[in-house]
């Protein structure tokens, strides 16, 4: 099966590459489509949003996520403004700068968060299959590590062994990651549907 990417993010792409193979062909996202705009209230509408689009503008299957971390201690902000927490145009550093100082007075065992993924795969018969994954862990304090992308260098996961994700394997990460569990959901949806 050719399935559309809808995203951009050379990063994201590749990890959506890794948790996919063998299950479908994923194709890039043509450089004539534009960025779609993520003006939904929730996770599934932002990801549909940029699936049916990509179907739209290529008439073949796309698959299209939106992730939220949803932290306890901001009552479940930034949630489906997490790209945007800082602003509008704000880089991935500056969401983290945001987020950290938002939580300094915060004690460690109160910095508790999860991050959720949706995917949508929609098909240009209207046909769509959604998959999800969550991952619950805590903010670390100070930003470590050096891989992945967003918040992956202040995310530590709950069932990992206390690296940030930025700091640990890209294979370590797909293990437990909220991306993992969704796009593995998605795959196991798949091999069901066929």
């Amino acid at each position: 099966m050719r399935v559309v990417c809808a995203s951009a993010n050379p990063v994201k792409v590749r990890e959506i590459e890794d948790l996919l193979v063998g299950v479908v062909e994923l194709l890039p996202r043509p450089a004539h489509v534009p960025d779609v705009v993520e003006d939904a209230d929730t996770l599934l509408g932002n990801a549909r949003l940029k699936a049916r689009a990509l179907v739209a503008a290529t008439g073949l299957p796309a698959v299209a996520d939106d992730t939220g971390l949803e932290v306890d201690a901001l009552g479940g902000a930034p949630g489906v403004r997490t790209a945007r927490f800082a602003g509008d145009d704000a880089s991935y550093a500056d969401n983290r700068r945001h987020l950290l100082d938002a939580l300094r007075e915060v004690p460690g065992a109160a910095r508790t968060a999860r991050f959720r993924t949706v995917v949508v795969l929609a098909s240009p018969d209207g046909h769509e299959i959604v998959a999800e994954g969550e991952c619950r862990g805590t903010i670390a304090e100070s930003e470590r590590g050096d891989r992945g992308f967003g918040y992956d260098a202040v995310f530590v996961p709950g069932d990992g062994d206390g690296r940030t994700f930025a700091e640990m394997t890209i294979a370590d990460k797909h293990a437990m990651s909220h991306r993992g569990r969704a796009f593995r959901h998605l795959a196991d949806l798949l091999a069901a549907a066929r």
